[in-house]
């Protein structure tokens, strides 16, 4: 009478035959598996420092053995339609930006779109943080609408750092992590280098420099400014 072959304590064995360790060391194959399965369901980009937390206490794994799994993962990456990028709020599996147009056609929603106004404002707030609404309207020569910071500050894509200590003490704006991983970067520093902008001239060559850094801006026929951050893999 044939009976099955008992599993070994602390291993699962998957319904591929593959054996997944409970409790000790992953396989190099196994950890990256792991990766991507996290990566692909997670809806935001994972810092290494939480992919840790949540198999340290099922796995020893350190963040060496991490790091090197995401350059396996990354290399197993190569030559799709899919890439393993760091951005400022760590890692995410993306679309490749020459298959967005793609991807587009399946979406239902449009890209999100910004006011030339706007993106101005993101300019200024970017390349001179921490700045006040003041010193932005004396960079671009008109006021600055309540509705255009609350909307950049519903988005993400900017915060409040405190006070200035003058007069009224106004509010100080700064760019925030958002901002970054839509604009695919790991860091500000990324960011094109630009003298402090101080007239129009100056904030042309910023919004051109942020344009290049990752986000791909254009019209449409209502003259908005259409932004399309790289996308996620709905697999």
């Amino acid at each position: 009478m044939d009976t099955e072959a008992e599993e070994p304590e602390g291993v699962t064995v998957a319904k591929d035959g593959c054996a997944l360790v409970s409790g000790g060391e992953l396989s190099s194959h196994t950890l990256e598996n792991v990766l991507e399965a996290l990566l692909l369901t997670s809806e935001v980009s994972l810092s290494l420092e939480r992919i840790h937390r949540l198999l340290e206490e099922v796995h020893r794994v350190d963040r060496r053995t991490l790091r090197q799994a995401l350059r396996q993962l990354d290399c197993r990456y190569a030559g799709t339609a899919c890439e393993l990028r760091e951005v400022a709020g760590g890692w995410r599996l993306q679309v490749r930006s020459e298959y967005a147009p793609w991807v587009d056609r399946l979406q239902q929603e449009r890209p999100p779109r910004i006011s030339r106004a706007m993106l101005e404002v993101l300019a200024i707030i970017a390349y001179r943080q921490p700045v006040t609404r003041g010193e932005i309207e004396q960079i671009r020569g008109v006021a600055v609408s309540t509705n255009l910071l609350r909307s950049l500050l519903e988005r993400g894509w900017v915060q409040e750092l405190g006070h200035k200590e003058t007069p009224g003490r106004p509010v100080l704006y700064g760019s925030t992590q958002q901002l970054l991983d839509d604009l695919n970067l790991h860091s500000l520093s990324q960011l094109p280098e630009l003298p402090e902008i101080k007239d129009m001239g100056q904030l042309e060559g910023a919004l051109n420099r942020m344009t290049r850094a990752g986000t791909s801006v254009s019209g449409d026929e209502d003259g908005a400014l259409v932004v399309d951050a790289p996308r996620d893999p709905d697999l």
